[in-house]
């Protein structure tokens, strides 16, 4: 349980860094042509997360597998920065402006929320009220994990963001 507490916080450390280095106009300032704004991936982040959570805090069955059988794959899928991704319209962020103070307290709630979900929760049972396309219903281990994983994906892209903005 220590390991995937440590990673959590070192993925929303990271995250959270990453958001804070923006200024508050460069937050949501276009990159490049077909580019999410910071604050947009900052947002999809926000949508995605707060559903897991409340996935993680839905109904649950007994594994009938190992806990982290899919850990790996998501792993491999997410942080292979080559392979683009579509997102699903129910997590798309809006083409509005973000506030960076409302987004980073935002993201504070969910690192604390999935840090007390890791403490408190059996973390071997499988939520049952979203299937995950391509990898079917997660355990909440697996969830955290792909919480983690998505986080880390977008934390680069943020970054990548970053540094385009930053060479203009």
């Amino acid at each position: 349980m220590e390991t995937i507490l440590l990673d959590t916080d070192r993925t929303f450390t990271t995250l959270l860094q990453a958001v804070s280095s923006f200024e508050e106009q460069q937050l949501n300032e276009t990159p490049f042509t077909g580019s999410w704004t910071a604050g947009q991936v900052a947002q999809h982040l926000i949508l995605a997360n707060t559903g897991f959570i409340e996935v993680m805090q839905g109904p649950v069955k007994d594994a009938d597998r190992e806990p982290d059988q899919q850990v790996g794959q998501i792993r491999a899928d997410f942080l292979n920065f080559e392979t683009k991704m579509k997102s699903p319209d129910f997590i798309l962020p809006l083409p509005i402006d973000y506030s960076k103070q409302r987004q980073l307290g935002t993201l504070e709630n969910i690192k604390s929320s999935l840090m007390h979900l890791i403490e408190t929760m059996e973390l071997d049972k499988i939520c049952l009220t979203f299937e995950l396309p391509g990898y079917g219903f997660l355990t909440r281990f697996e969830a955290i994990y792909f919480v983690n994983y998505h986080s880390q994906r977008h934390t680069h892209q943020l970054n990548n963001i970053y540094h385009h903005l930053s060479e203009e």
